[in-house]
C-alpha cells in the first residue's frame, strides 16, 4: 500500500516519503490499552452506581484511547536515509532519533497472537548501548516489511536498481543452512531447569496483590480478604494442602511456561548471522552476527547434570540483553549442546585445570559449618527448653550439614580453566554451574581479586576481562601460580616485559 508499505527503487529507501506503520495496528493499540484501563473503568462504574452517566464516562474513556492510537499513528514515521535509520514523532513538538547502522548489532522480529492474525509483525532494533534496551521499535509493521528492514538494516540488502540487471532486481532469498530443530520431546527438560518452577506462588502472590489493592474496586473488601486469610491461617491442614498442592503444580506449570517460550526452536545460519526462532504465542526470531560471536556459555542445574542436559547462551560483543537474546539452545543433551556450539561458534579441545585443594577445603568449610553452627545453637536451646521447634531446627540443621559434604565436593569439582591455544575456559558452581569458553581474541584484560579470607588461605579470583557477554569471566580460587601462569599462557606478550626483565635493566642507586 502506498504510505507506509515498502518504497519502490532502492532497498533502503532513501529519497522517498517516510513510511507509516501498517494502518492495521489500529486494530491493535486500542486493545492493547484496555487491559490499563479495565480497572479505571470499573472504578468509573462502581463511582457512578452503573447509571447512564458511568457508561458514558466509560465510553468516552475508550473512544480516548482510539483516538490516542490514531494520533500515535499518524504523527509517526520512519525511513531509512543513507547509512542511518531515522524515526520522527511530531505532534506538537518533533522528536527524531537517528541510528547509524555501523551501530546495530541486532535486529529481532517478534509476532505477538494479535499481530500474527493481521500479518504484522515488531521489529527491534538493538545497538547494545541502551541498558539491555531496544534503541527502537517499530511495532506494525507487514511480514514483509520487516524482513526487508532486517536486511537493510543488517547490510545484507541488493543493490539498487540503478546497477542491477532488469532480471535481477528482485533480491535473492538469503542463504539457510540449518544446524538444529529441538525436537519437541526435548521440551520435557523444560521443569529441569528450573526457570518457570514458581508460577504457581507468582500467580497466588499476584491475586493476593490484587485483592489487597483493587479489592473494593472489584466487590471484595480488603476485611474479607484478611478474614479469608486469618481463617486459612487458623487451619494449618488447609494451608499445607494448599502449599502442597503449589509444590505439585511447579513442574507441571514450570514445564508449560516453558514449551510456550521454547515451541520449535529452530537454530540456524543465515547470510552471516546464527538466527534463533521460537516461541508458540508470540513466535520470536533473533540474528546474531556470526563476527561478532566470541564464544558460548553452557550452563546446567544440579537436577540438569543428573539428567545430562544443559542450556547454552552465545557470548557476543554489543549484545544488549544477553540472556534472553544470546540464548543458542534450551534444554538439550549435553552431548547435543557441545556438537551444536562446536558447529555454530567453534571447539574447545583441552581439559580443565584443577584448583588447588585449599579451594575445596573452603567449600566444604562453606556449605557445612554454618549449619553445624545452627545445630549446636539449637542443641544448647533444646538443653534449656526442650521446645519442639528447637528440636527440629536441630534436625534439620544437621540433616543440612550432611547435605553440605557432597555439595561443597561437587563444588570443588565444577571448579577448573584451560586454554587449548585459540580458547580459553572457566567453570564454576554447582546448583547453577557455568562454563564460559572464549576466543582469546576477546580478552581485554586480567583482574586480580582477593578476599582477606582468600588471602589468608593463599587463593585468589582470576577474571578475564571480556568486551563481549558479561564483560568478564572468573577462575574462582586459583592458586598464586596460577593466578601467573595462566594470563602469561594466554597472553605472553602483554606480561612478557614485566615477567622477564633482564638485571641490568633495573637502575641503581
Amino acid at each position: 500500500m502506498p504510505g507506509y508499505g515498502p518504497p519502490p527503487g532502492m532497498p533502503g529507501g532513501g529519497g522517498r516519503a517516510p513510511l507509516r506503520l501498517s494502518p492495521k495496528v489500529l486494530l491493535i493499540e486500542p486493545v492493547r490499552t484496555l487491559p490499563s484501563l479495565l480497572l479505571p473503568l470499573v472504578g468509573v462504574m462502581f463511582v457512578g452506581g452503573f447509571s447512564p452517566s458511568s457508561y458514558g464516562w466509560a465510553a468516552v474513556g475508550v473512544m480516548a484511547s482510539i483516538v490516542i492510537a490514531v494520533v500515535r499513528w499518524a504523527t509517526f514515521t520512519y525511513e531509512i536515509v543513507g547509512d542511518r535509520l531515522e524515526t520522527k514523532r511530531s505532534l506538537i513538538s518533533r522528536s527524531i532519533r537517528t541510528i547509524p547502522m555501523e551501530r546495530i548489532r541486532g535486529v529481532d522480529v517478534s509476532t505477538p497472537p494479535m499481530h500474527r492474525l493481521l500479518g504484522l509483525a515488531v521489529l527491534k532494533i538493538d545497538t547494545g548501548a541502551s541498558g539491555g534496551n531496544e534503541e527502537a521499535k517499530l511495532s506494525g509493521v507487514t511480514l514483509e516489511e520487516a524482513e526487508r528492514l532486517k536486511s537493510v538494516l543488517l547490510r545484507r540488502a541488493p543493490r539498487p536498481e540503478a546497477d542491477l540487471p532488469e532480471a535481477a532486481v528482485s533480491p535473492a532469498a538469503p542463504k539457510e543452512q540449518p544446524i538444529i530443530r529441538v525436537p519437541r520431546k526435548w521440551l520435557l527438560y523444560g521443569p529441569l531447569s528450573g526457570a518457570y518452577l514458581l508460577t504457581p506462588f507468582a500467580f497466588v502472590g499476584g491475586a493476593v496483590g490484587l485483592a489487597f489493592q483493587w479489592g473494593d474496586e472489584l466487590g471484595v473488601s480488603q476485611d474479607a480478604a484478611w478474614s479469608v486469610g486469618e481463617w486459612i491461617w487458623d487451619r494449618p491442614y488447609l494451608l499445607l494442602a494448599v502449599v502442597v498442592l503449589l509444590v505439585l503444580a511447579m513442574p507441571f506449570t514450570g514445564g508449560l511456561m516453558y514449551a510456550i517460550f521454547n515451541w520449535d526452536f529452530v537454530l540456524k545460519r543465515r547470510d552471516g548471522y546464527l538466527v534463533a526462532e521460537r516461541g508458540l504465542i508470540n513466535r520470536r526470531s533473533v540474528s546474531l552476527e556470526s563476527q561478532r560471536v566470541r564464544g558460548y556459555e553452557i550452563v546446567d542445574g544440579l537436577v540438569e547434570r543428573w539428567a545430562r542436559v544443559t542450556r547454552a547462551w552465545a557470548i557476543v560483543t554489543g549484545l544488549g540483553d544477553s540472556q534472553t537474546r544470546g540464548q543458542l539452545l534450551p534444554d538439550v543433551p549435553r552431548a547435543v549442546a557441545f556438537e551444536v556450539t562446536t558447529d555454530a561458534i567453534g571447539p574447545y579441545r583441552a581439559e580443565l585445570r584443577p584448583h588447588p585443594p585449599v579451594a575445596r577445603n573452603r567449600r566444604l568449610f562453606r556449605a557445612v559449618v554454618p549449619w553445624l553452627a545452627a545445630a549446636a545453637v539449637s542443641g544448647v536451646a533444646v538443653w534449656m527448653t526442650a521446645g519442639t521447634v528447637w528440636w527440629i531446627l536441630l534436625v534439620l540443621s544437621l540433616l543440612l550439614a550432611g547435605v553440605g559434604v557432597p555439595l561443597g565436593l561437587d563444588r570443588y569439582a565444577s571448579l577448573g580453566h584451560g586454554y587449548d591455544g585459540v580458547r580459553l575456559s572457566v567453570r564454576s558452581g554447582s546448583l547453577r554451574r557455568s562454563q564460559a569458553v572464549v576466543e582469546r581474541r576477546a580478552v581485554v584484560g586480567w583482574r586480580l581479586r582477593q578476599t582477606w579470607f582468600q588471602r589468608n588461605a593463599g587463593v585468589l579470583t582470576l577474571i578475564a576481562g571480556v568486551g563481549a557477554g558479561k564483560g568478564g569471566y572468573s577462575a574462582i580460587d586459583v592458586s598464586e601460580a596460577q593466578a601467573v601462569d595462566f594470563p602469561s599462557e594466554v597472553t605472553p606478550e602483554w606480561l612478557a616485559p614485566f615477567l622477564d626483565r633482564h638485571p641490568s635493566d633495573h637502575s641503581e642507586d
